[in-house]
């Protein structure tokens, strides 16, 4: 069994931070790239941000310049520090790991449950 267990977000003011966390465990034998996803009410789920297990980063437009992903691989840990949020930053956030639970297994793509992020003006 692997999770995904996210951490970190709230309710802060326009133009404030909040840094997420997540954390898999479990049956792990090796993660290549993990990632955030948000999803705001009556909308698709989106791509915030991608981190591989070499440290290259990929940023949705609407974030570069105020969102950092950054990840431990040692703790199979991954961070999204989010500043300047805006209102329309409102969602649910969601980790998730591209993963191999053994030598000779396929990769898997897990997801965590979500954190809300909600942003007033």
């Amino acid at each position: 069994q692997v999770q995904l267990v996210e951490s970190g977000g709230g309710l802060v003011q326009a133009g404030g931070s909040l840094r997420l966390s997540c954390v898999a465990s479990g049956s792990i034998f090796s993660i290549n790239a993990m990632g955030w996803y948000r999803q705001a009410p009556g909308k698709q789920r989106e791509l915030v941000a991608t981190i591989t297990s070499g440290g290259s980063t990929n940023y949705a437009d609407s974030v570069k310049g105020r969102f950092t992903i950054s990840r431990v691989n040692a703790n199979n840990t991954v961070y999204l520090q989010m500043s300047s949020l805006k209102p329309e930053d409102t969602a649910v956030y969601y980790c998730n790991a591209d993963l191999r639970r053994g030598r000779w297994y396929t990769r898997e793509v897990y997801w965590g449950q979500g954190t809300q992020v909600t942003v007033s003006s």
